[in-house]
């Protein structure tokens, strides 16, 4: 483990390769499961600030799901989590004509039309966060559906924390990612 700021990390971020490989995962990790993402009291008021500009595009089944419990719930841990469809499915995935899942929020983003991307343990996946009185775990999750995103990741050469560099930064900021980047190369050399 490795401790910056009020942080303790996961080694696995340095030893494990990882690049997600949406062409032969189809971005399953939106839809399969058995809780909701993860998420944060104001991504919550900003998700649903944008709701409006992607309710037509979401299922009747994600839309009822929604009008019934909005579009997070307390889960088994107590934690806020993304709604699901199903007992599985994020409320704001979406299937492509590829065949691939994505995230309708995201889509949203990436047209220009909110500055809020997707939810931030989302973004960090398949790394998860995890709040503690005295700091805050970061961990690897590991997860069978993703198994060609390590293999996609070692044909690279791809770390954890090089592959997901800008979710970092966007969760503990640059200063803390270049620390994170002086540890990786201490621990890489040893």
């Amino acid at each position: 483990m490795l401790q910056i700021d009020d942080t303790i990390i996961s080694l696995d971020l340095f030893d494990q390769c990882f690049c997600c490989d949406l062409k032969a995962c189809k971005g399953i990790c939106c839809v399969e499961g058995e809780e909701g993402a993860p998420v944060e009291l104001d991504e919550i008021a900003q998700i649903e600030e944008i709701l409006p500009l992607i309710w037509d595009q979401l299922t009747p089944d994600a839309q009822e799901v929604i009008n019934e419990q909005g579009v997070a719930y307390i889960d088994r841990e107590g934690d806020m989590a993304i709604s699901i469809v199903h007992g599985a499915e994020c409320v704001f995935a979406t299937k492509g004509e590829d065949g691939i899942w994505s995230c309708l929020l995201e889509q949203l983003y990436n047209a220009g039309k909110t500055t809020f991307r997707k939810p931030i343990s989302c973004h960090l996946y398949p790394i998860r966060t995890k709040k503690f009185p005295t700091f805050q775990a970061v961990n690897y999750h590991k997860w069978h559906i993703c198994k060609d995103a390590v293999v996609d990741g070692r044909k690279k050469n791809l770390l954890l924390y090089q592959y997901l560099k800008e979710p970092l930064i966007r969760k503990f900021g640059k200063q803390w990612y270049d620390q994170l980047v002086v540890a990786a190369e201490h621990i890489v050399k040893q």
